[in-house]
């Protein structure tokens, strides 16, 4: 791409930011809306009682598909990136990834369980076009502008935290208050409202994402430092048979519990079919993984060893930390105090006043800038942006409203997902002039630390619910045990999330960036999934032994591998040569 040809975009800038910044920053707002809206109400609505308008599933169940539709969310953008990246472009992408997810959306809000089933698939589809394309967009616009790169993709993850936040508020409100479809809809029609004020605001772009970039291939080819490792015919085998094994094995759990269908239905010794299979597909792809690196020269190999050290304890991470949309929420709604009465109900009204009109009054202006720069280009996509706006402001006013004139209001129990969102905002720049200063840890250290604090919010939990008898189904502690676990695993994902990625092309030469970042979203995927399956036994380990137990062990095991990388430390700086 010509130098000259991003130079447009800075001419007329909206906050010393191109405009189109702030085009993917609404576009990708929708998206998280839609995301976590729906991802707050799904396992709430599969174990709701009838008398409930649930579906009133075994915890066991509902985990099981959350598990399976979480991890799914990961693998699709790696087959996805490759069609933007080789066939149909960035843009091409983002619209087709937006119109799959609204049709997934909109299926969902039809109460029937083919259609709970489509909507997730499409989702899933979506989600694969849509994810890994919009920061390739930005990296595009800022190519001879690298020093504004990093405000840029601060702006951008706002964008991404605030879609979380108001996602998570009004879905779960409309799901909880006005029924779960309502919050299912709701969730479809802003992401059919982002998808089009994309597509009426794509010329903003210029040329970027139009076409498919050079393959790294022919990138690498230009490199005579980057030594070329073509896969063999015997490493694609490897990949096509783990990955077919994992996708059936990821989608028969759920199967085999919910419709009693297995795919896997064999013993073999003391495995069951199902434990066999994914183990045998998990040897395949560590031989495939090993038998690469180690064609590599050594500061290469070793770089690449560092990478995959990091991925398999980042599978420890997510394992524990999104029980936010699974066990955590259970607790939320079956264990935990929501009503409040007296000064702790004036307290959580003024609170969630100040943290809900606070955000969307400081987007609301971000959004008018906007406005004032693009309108008469733009048209079409600033009336839908601006009508989306007013629907949100009327949602919100009206669910103010309602908590100021009930007499206890009820939290509802998907709002203690919005702390996640709202402690990112707060604590980030902290954390970003943090890593900027002398005091800047090792990467060992940050993940180190982010896995003890994730552990230190179950340890919170474990205490709370210390007091509940083995076997309860239900009871009501304090709230404040889990405002202080979202607040712990937010800043542990604070020092691990941003670094991960960010090591993996640091660390990892151009030419095999691709694959491992499909490592890493493989690391990814696999903690999602054993965050459903792990979650899923809340109701054994209760029964057997007591809720604190079940929360205690979400303490020990990330904990443990915490302490473990930091002693890893010395390991890894010489692995990594140089990087830091």
């Amino acid at each position: 791409m010509a130098t000259s040809s991003t130079e447009q975009f800075f001419k007329n800038p909206v906050l010393g930011h191109p405009a189109g910044l702030f085009v993917l920053f609404f576009t990708e707002m929708w998206e998280r809306f839609s995301y976590y809206g729906m991802r707050a109400l799904l396992v709430l609505f599969l174990t709701a009682s009838l008398f409930d308008e649930g579906w009133a599933w075994p915890r066991e169940h509902a985990l099981a598909l959350y598990g399976t539709y979480t991890s799914m969310v990961y693998l699709t953008p790696i087959l996805g990136g490759y069609i933007a990246d080789k066939i149909i472009g960035y843009r091409m992408a983002v619209v087709v990834g937006a119109l799959l997810m609204t049709l997934g959306h909109a299926s969902m809000a039809l109460d029937a369980p083919v259609a709970l089933y489509l909507g997730l698939f499409l989702l899933v589809a979506g989600n694969g076009f849509f994810k890994p394309t919009m920061t390739s967009i930005i990296s595009q616009m800022y190519e001879n502008h690298q020093h504004k790169k990093d405000g840029a993709y601060t702006i951008y993850y706002m964008g991404v935290n605030a879609g979380a936040f108001l996602g998570i508020l009004l879905c779960g409100y409309l799901g909880e208050q006005w029924g779960w479809h309502w919050g299912f809809g709701l969730a479809g029609i802003f992401m059919f409202a982002g998808m089009l004020q994309f597509y009426f605001s794509q010329n903003i772009f210029g040329e970027v994402g139009k076409k498919p970039e050079k393959t790294d291939d022919e990138k690498a080819s230009l490199d005579p430092s980057v030594k070329l490792n073509p896969f063999s015919l015997l490493d694609k085998a490897f990949i096509v048979i783990s990955a077919v094994i994992g996708l059936v094995w990821i989608i028969n759990d759920p199967m085999s519990k919910i419709g009693d269908v297995n795919v896997f239905d064999f013993e073999v010794g003391s495995l069951s079919g199902s434990n066999f299979m994914i183990l045998f597909a998990l040897a395949v792809f560590l031989i495939l993984l090993v038998s690469r690196i180690v064609r590599y020269a050594p500061v290469v190999r070793d770089r690449m060893i560092a990478v995959s050290i990091f991925a398999f304890f980042t599978i420890f991470f997510w394992a524990a930390f999104e029980q936010a949309g699974g066990s955590m929420t259970i607790f939320a709604n079956d264990y935990t105090d929501r009503v409040l009465e007296g000064s702790a109900g004036t307290i959580f009204r003024i609170a969630n006043t100040l943290i809900t009109v606070i955000p969307l009054g400081v987007i609301t202006w971000v959004l008018w800038m906007l406005f004032k720069q693009t309108f008469e280009k733009y048209k079409w996509a600033n009336i839908i942006l601006g009508a989306s706006f007013v629907i949100i402001w009327a949602l919100v006013l009206r669910m103010l409203y309602e908590q100021y004139t009930a007499e206890a209001p009820e939290v509802p129990a998907s709002w203690f997902s919005v702390l996640n969102s709202l402690f990112i905002i707060i604590f980030a720049p902290l954390f970003s002039k943090l890593w900027e200063s002398k005091y800047n840890p090792s990467v060992a250290v940050k993940y180190g630390a982010g896995l003890i604090l994730l552990g230190v919010g179950f340890a919170a939990l474990a205490y709370g619910s210390s007091d509940i008898p083995q076997g309860a189904k239900v009871a009501a502690v304090s709230i404040i045990w889990l405002i202080l676990a979202y607040f712990f695993h937010t800043m542990g994902e604070l020092c691990l999330s941003p670094v991960g990625l960010s090591y993996v092309s640091k660390l990892v030469p151009g030419r095999m960036i691709a694959m491992m970042y499909g490592v890493w979203y493989l690391a990814i995927a696999i903690g999602n999934k054993l965050a459903g399956t792990t979650g899923g036994m809340i109701d054994t380990i209760t029964a057997e032994y007591s809720l604190s137990t079940f929360f205690l062990l979400f303490f020990l095991i990330p904990g443990g591998a915490g302490v473990l990388i930091i002693l890893l430390h010395p390991l890894l700086k010489k692995l990594m040569h140089g990087i830091h």
